[in-house]
């Protein structure tokens, strides 16, 4: 639950910033006919194909729009395919308006399921949203110049979360397994766990090399390093906090002591949504379950 709560205020917040400011939507080249859009959400990563485009996750519906509009920008054809890394809103918010468009929604087993629950529970059951095309553990696509390869990553943002790499460009779109310089929103209440956070960066970590773009679902584009640095923030505070587990240090000790985290904090991970009292209580909760 409290989890749950904490994802209705992730979206809450960046509904409050996108209304405070005009959201201005970004496209930037980072490999041959791959680009990176930000706007207000998840980053979306972006293939100019011979098929149309293809792009990774559509941020939300009332952006969609303008991501189109930006798109119009590099190619006149159309949105083909959309992968969606998993199943929150800031991610999966424009399916209906791409499908709407023409294009094949696919993605991890697990999202379709989530996005479909939700919108039962909600009496708002939407078909059109859904991914049509569903994988288990991988799925490779191939177009005449670039191949896709994407890879289910167990129970790590959510349980249904996949990193997408393409090959020819050497680009990877690694979804929220992933948030550059800062601390993550890790769903526990999703199928999430810091243990699998850890191991899906470490998985990242042997597709990359050091040439390889990284696409975080938040922050500024990444390289193999950067991902270094944040695994090895992962390990550290949640080695930290195990000790602390041991030693029979409760939520709410662990969640207060700000020694946990106060090497982190000081490079400013703590200065995004999730502050560094939730990644302690985050971490906590995630290996005592």
């Amino acid at each position: 639950m409290k989890n749950l709560v904490l994802f209705v205020l992730l979206l809450c917040y960046f509904i409050s910033n996108a209304q405070k400011k005009e959201v201005t939507i970004t496209l930037d080249l980072i490999s041959k006919d791959i680009y990176m859009l930000t706007g207000q959400g998840g980053n979306i990563g972006v293939l100019k194909n011979e098929k149309g485009l293809f792009i990774i996750d559509d941020q939300f519906a009332r952006l969609s729009d303008k991501i189109l509009t930006k798109l119009k920008t590099i190619s006149d054809q159309p949105i083909t395919m959309v992968a969606n890394t998993h199943f929150h809103g800031d991610h999966t918010g424009g399916n209906e308006n791409m499908a709407n468009q023409g294009a094949t929604i696919f993605a991890q087993k697990n999202v379709r399921s989530r996005i479909e629950k939700n919108q039962k529970e909600k009496g708002k059951f939407n078909p059109k949203s859904l991914p049509v095309i569903t994988f288990d553990e991988g799925l490779q696509l191939y177009f005449e110049n670039e191949n896709i390869n994407a890879f289910h990553v167990h129970n790590a943002h959510t349980d249904g979360d996949a990193i997408i790499y393409f090959a020819n460009g050497n680009v990877l779109h690694m979804g929220d397994t992933f948030f550059n310089g800062r601390y993550p929103y890790i769903d526990l209440n999703s199928g999430g766990s810091i243990q699998g956070y850890i191991k899906a960066s470490e998985k990242a970590l042997m597709i990359a090399n050091s040439d390889t773009k990284i696409i975080p679902g938040h922050g500024a584009l990444a390289t193999k390093k950067d991902l270094e640095s944040f695994l090895t923030m992962l390990k550290t505070i949640t080695n930290t906090i195990k000790k602390e587990v041991d030693a029979g240090k409760s939520e709410e000790e662990v969640k207060n002591n700000t020694a946990l985290t106060s090497a982190y904090d000081a490079k400013g991970f703590g200065d995004g949504f999730i502050n560094s009292e939730r990644i302690r209580q985050t971490i906590y909760l995630s290996l005592t379950k």
